[in-house]
């Protein structure tokens, strides 16, 4: 039975209707049921049916599936705590203005003053701030799908950046989900297949003989395409034709007369093959290392054949088992010249054997995936793995990989039902490798790492993972091997089914909420500065016919296309140089945290003294034109702002000035059609605007790079207190 949808257990199964198991073995070594939804690959057998519908674990799985919810994601909560703040911080502005304005200027000015309040609302409330959001996590979702991540939720964009635990599965994402000899013992000699390069030829003759069995005691096949040869039949024999592929060996073309087939009471498959042209006979063997050993009198050596004695046998039996300790699936191999008068081959008849050797298969990790399991350690995310094989095989992976330490922990899916509740959460958070777990684990093992404050991403492909990933912060199907169930209980399906995809997209995760974080600092650090200074220069009494400086729809323009615009070029800001270099950030953290709150305060400050003091300028030198010098101030100041905030920690001379391409542009337009709106009669008519004459443009210039300059010292003063 191919089992992988249900237990997650890569290799076939047998079954053996007449075993006796305890009721509480594991879902994956429940060798005497077979499981609705699961695949027969080989033989027949009679099936007795003792559950039905939502009593099958299919069922089970289902109820599971149901029971979970989809909780808000980070950036829900967080801009849901944003909203509330700017709704009731714009009430409470309105408020004070009022109760200023009526004791400072008196109550008959109840009119203008509620205008003002309205402005000082428009100015505090970011209207295109949920069109940003929308659309930078929309080009983050592009730029994931480039990396052959498809997302299918947006707000999963940005969670992905938050992630503290990955919780992956070994089979086809840390591995290549290809079975591959990895080791050959025989008694001539040891070898490691990645030391051979592809083509090199035997490393000694006596491989000759196994290459042989190998290619003829086997049912699967092996196209000659290229690059890669196409395959079909029962993974483990396939790696065995792709083993004589790689050395290059060229079988000789014997006929198969006869076959005692594999089975799980033989363990072993024996063929019977002729030499056409001379009418030799030969003997094939492979299976179980114990099975086969037992049919060898001999051995080959470099010197020729020789006796196996009892001693030899356990010697190879203890490196079989040295070989099984390490992950690999092991099969023994030998062969017989066949008496010339033998008519039929029987089971009395496969003995005194010649031994071959063991040959060690395992699936592989991918290439790149120690590499991103690196990254991940250097991010401050953990990776688990969570799979239904063997916990010897899922440990010796995760060893290969660097998930699995000389501290670490395995657990069992038996080991998880027995630990108290009150243990449970805080020993699975320690833990970095769960193997033999049922559907019901993986959800638990996932709610119990949230229990601990964890984002956890979940990885699957079958139906058995789909609550866990529906439960999972991030739920990453794949794409290749995943199943539809699987996919539609997710927030992302990986096109290529590869771990390091996991790692990239996390990067861009955070390089997206970075760059949410970063707008919100410009958008409200300027819209902080507007309604300070909006309600501040009425109450100093510079304004006395008319007490609103700017009108609501002057704060409009600048909130839809001098902020609006600016903030869409920041949201495409590539990644910092440390992105992947520091821990990942509490799901928990308000949006203001780190120092957002506190910058957009400093900044805001920063704005509103900087306004005031070229309001009381302008008023002096350009008495007619001052509410336009300062309508023109405030939108240039907000390039230079959008400028300096390319960057948290290098000064804007150091950057790329092409890194962003969306950035110059975006400024040269915006500066262009505030400048334009000054000199269209049209546009002055509608927005209240006076053109202004080349001086008083210049003095305009001239104060709007005062923000840019004090967020550039900022920069330069963190690092000379940082620095040693």
């Amino acid at each position: 039975m191919q089992e992988s949808a249900l237990t997650g257990e890569a290799t076939p199964v047998f079954k053996n209707a007449d075993g006796v198991l305890p009721e509480d073995t594991s879902l994956g070594d429940r060798f005497n049921c077979v499981f609705q939804g699961t695949e027969v690959l080989q033989g027949r057998g009679k099936v007795i049916v003792t559950a039905t519908g939502m009593a099958t674990q299919l069922g089970q799985v289902d109820q599971m599936l149901q029971g979970v919810a989809h909780e808000p994601t980070p950036l829900q909560q967080r801009m849901d705590q944003l909203s509330k703040m700017l709704v009731y911080g714009a009430l409470l502005l309105m408020a004070l203005v009022m109760v200023a304005g009526s004791v400072v200027l008196g109550g008959d000015r109840l009119g203008q003053l509620l205008e003002v309040s309205l402005s000082m609302a428009v100015a505090v409330v970011p209207e295109g701030l949920p069109a940003v959001v929308t659309v930078t996590l929309a080009l983050g979702m592009q730029r994931l799908a480039r990396q052959r991540a498809l997302v299918r939720r947006l707000p999963a964009v940005e969670t992905l950046g938050s992630v503290t635990v990955i919780c992956t599965d070994k089979t086809g994402t840390l591995t290549q989900n290809q079975m591959t000899v990895r080791e050959i013992a025989t008694p001539a000699g040891h070898w490691r297949l990645e030391d051979v390069p592809e083509g090199s030829g035997l490393p000694s003759p006596t491989l000759e003989t196994l290459m042989e069995i190998c290619h003829h005691c086997n049912d699967a096949l092996l196209s000659a395409a290229s690059p890669e040869p196409a395959s079909t039949g029962d993974p483990t024999e396939v790696s065995l034709l792709r083993l004589v592929h790689h050395y290059g060996y060229q079988p000789r073309a014997l006929q198969r007369c006869q076959e005692l087939p594999f089975s799980s009471e033989r363990r072993r498959m024996s063929v019977l093959m002729e030499l056409p042209a001379t009418g030799e006979r030969h003997i094939f063997t492979k299976g179980s290392p114990e099975v086969v050993l037992r049919l060898c009198s001999h051995q080959q050596r470099q010197t020729g054949v020789v006796d196996l004695t009892d001693a030899e046998q356990q010697h190879l039996l203890k490196l079989s088992d040295a070989m099984a300790q390490a992950g690999l699936r092991v099969l023994g191999f030998a062969a017989a010249i066949a008496p010339a008068d033998l008519a039929a081959l029987t089971p009395e008849q496969e003995s005194h054997l010649v031994w071959q050797g063991l040959v060690g298969i395992a699936d592989p990790p991918r290439p790149e995936v120690p590499a991103a399991v690196a990254s991940c350690r250097r991010a401050g995310i953990v990776p688990v793995m969570i799979t239904g094989d063997h916990p010897l095989t899922a440990i010796a992976i995760a060893k290969e990989v660097g998930i699995f330490g000389d501290q670490s922990i395995c657990l069992t899916g038996k080991d998880l039902d027995l630990l108290p509740p009150e243990e449970r959460s805080a020993k699975i958070a320690s833990t970095a490798v769960f193997a033999r777990v049922t559907p019901a684990h993986k959800l638990h093992i996932v709610r119990a790492l949230q229990s601990q404050h964890h984002l956890v991403a979940m990885t699957g492909d079958g139906i058995n993972d789909a609550p866990a990933l529906k439960q999972a912060d991030i739920g990453i199907a794949m794409g290749r091997a995943g199943t539809d169930v699987a996919k539609d209980a997710s927030a992302m399906i990986l096109q290529d089914d590869n771990f390091a995809t996991i790692v990239r997209a996390i990067a861009e995760g955070r390089v997206v909420y970075t760059n949410i974080r970063r707008f919100i600092q410009y958008i409200l650090g300027s819209n902080v500065g507007e309604a300070i200074a909006i309600a501040m220069i009425p109450l100093l009494g510079l304004a006395s016919d008319q007490i609103a400086p700017l009108s609501p729809l002057q704060i409009l323009w600048m909130n839809l296309v001098t902020d609006g615009l600016p903030a869409l070029a920041l949201a495409v800001e590539p990644a910092e140089p440390n992105v992947m270099q520091c821990p990942p950030h509490s799901p928990q953290e308000s949006i203001f945290a780190r120092g957002l709150g506190r910058y957009i305060l400093r900044i805001g400050s920063v704005f509103a003294v900087v306004t005031i003091g070229f309001a009381f300028v302008a008023a002096r030198l350009a008495p007619l034109h001052w509410r336009t010098m300062v309508f023109t101030t405030l939108c240039l100041t907000q390039m230079g702002h959008a400028l300096a905030l390319r960057s948290h920690s290098q000064m804007t001379l150091e950057l790329n000035p092409f890194s962003n391409p969306y950035m110059l542009p975006v400024l040269l337009l915006t500066s262009g059609l505030q400048i334009l709106l000054l000199y269209l009669p049209a546009s002055q008519k509608f927005f209240g605007v006076m053109p202004l004459t080349g001086a008083e443009l210049l003095l305009c210039l001239g104060f709007s790079t005062s923000v840019f300059l004090w967020v550039e010292w900022e920069k330069y003063r963190r690092r000379r207190l940082r620095s040693p």
